[in-house]
């Protein structure tokens, strides 16, 4: 195994690996692809939008009027992602210390918001064409025109949801979701259109109307999962994984515990973490650690530990050792009982602390906590206990 010094690397050393080279490009990077891909997406939707609505009002087809409305709202989104990843590119100041990064959640939830009001909007035109119904006049210009615009949307949706998933933003694959809807939504109206020419039958009504219900869902749907991320989702699995993994890889490092991270933007976070140490390290040995955690970690995570915590762990004394055995064990006994760490033995003062995690799943976690408390008072009697109820902010 390495040694600390032999891994060491100077945090200003990090900073300039990292940071203006790489940092910075890819969100540069990252900015100048979402705004390429959104513009692509202003483009074809504004001639979609202008094409159907003259088709929609000479047919008199209430479904592709809605549909060029659609692709309207689409065109609004993707400007709204535009001017959302300009902001969020901004860098910290006095007023914002940790960035801009989160307005890109705030234009996800507007693009939401758009999808959930063109919805509804639908669903009245088409609740008063079902009242009031008027019969189409369709051309054959017209439906030529319709079928080129499912293919544009499928794959202009394809494209936009794909990019969106690889860079990371919501905008992206909410207004690439969009775009999919809106190629079912043409399809659709294009077969009502083929049923009505070959049987007289207009079904165009009560499709707007199913086809709002759906962009509602959508909506809805897309609202709630960017409301979710605005109010603070639970660190992914696989990063804390990564992240603790590459803290224990540290020479003096026994263990890597409470993960904390602060999502400020996507792929943008500031943490923090408690580890387990030797009793007998030193101050400037332990100083020496963290800074080579923290560097280490931005290096392969991309993520900035703000702060380490300390635990020590008795390692010369084998009646300590053996407590720690015995209560972790009579722990995990307990249902929704996850992890027993920072364990320490004081027996001058006849004290036991620890930290004790139990599952964010537990019906009643304080009662889960007493039950724990009970059971290791019963089997150390004259021992003051000090014990924390704790939580895995990234348990699965």
């Amino acid at each position: 195994m390495a040694t600390v010094k032999e891994k060491m690397i100077s945090l200003k050393e990090t900073e300039e690996l990292n940071e203006p080279d790489e940092k910075l490009k890819a969100a540069a990077g990252r900015e100048k692809q979402i705004v390429k891909t959104s513009v692509v997406g202003i483009i074809a939707n504004a001639f979609l939008a202008a094409f159907k609505a003259v088709i929609g009002i000479t047919t008199g087809s209430i479904a592709i009027t809605l549909d060029a409305v659609n692709n309207l709202s689409d065109a609004a989104g993707s400007v709204i992602t535009i001017v959302g990843t300009k902001f969020a590119g901004k860098g910290p100041d006095k007023k914002h210390p940790f960035g801009y990064g989160r307005i890109e959640y705030l234009t996800a939830m507007v693009i939401s918001m758009i999808v959930l009001y063109a919805g509804v909007s639908s669903l009245k035109e088409s609740v008063e064409k079902i009242l009031h119904p008027e019969k189409p006049d369709y051309t054959a210009v017209a439906l030529i025109i319709v079928a080129a615009g499912v293919i544009v949307k499928v794959i202009l949706g394809r494209y936009v949801k794909s990019a969106g998933k690889k860079l990371k933003s919501d905008s992206l694959v909410n207004s690439g979701q969009e775009a999919l809807l809106d190629s079912v939504i043409s399809a659709f109206t294009l077969i009502a259109a083929f049923i009505f020419i070959f049987t007289g039958l207009s079904l165009e009504a009560w499709l707007g109307a199913i086809i709002s219900v759906v962009i509602i869902k959508s909506g809805i749907e897309m609202l709630r999962d960017t409301l979710s991320q605005i109010l603070g989702e639970r660190a992914d699995v696989e990063l804390a994984k990564k992240i603790r993994s590459v803290t224990e890889e540290h020479e003096g490092v026994l263990g890597a515990y409470d993960l904390i991270l602060h999502d400020y933007g996507p792929d943008i976070y500031h943490g923090s973490i408690h580890i387990e140490v030797d009793e007998t390290m030193t101050a400037d040995q332990i100083d020496q650690l963290i800074r080579d955690i923290t560097v280490d970690v931005f290096a392969k995570c991309g993520v900035l530990i703000t702060g380490v915590s300390v635990y020590a762990v008795n390692t010369r004394d084998r009646e300590a050792a053996k407590a720690r055995e015995d209560i972790t064990r009579m722990v995990l006994e307990v249902p929704h009982a996850l992890q027993v760490h920072g364990f320490y033995l004081l027996e001058a003062e006849k004290t036991i602390r620890f930290d004790v995690v139990i599952s964010l799943g537990a019906p009643d976690r304080k009662a889960v906590y007493r039950e724990i408390v009970s059971k290791v008072e019963q089997a150390y009697p004259g021992y003051r206990l000090e014990v924390v109820m704790d939580t895995d902010f990234s348990e699965e």
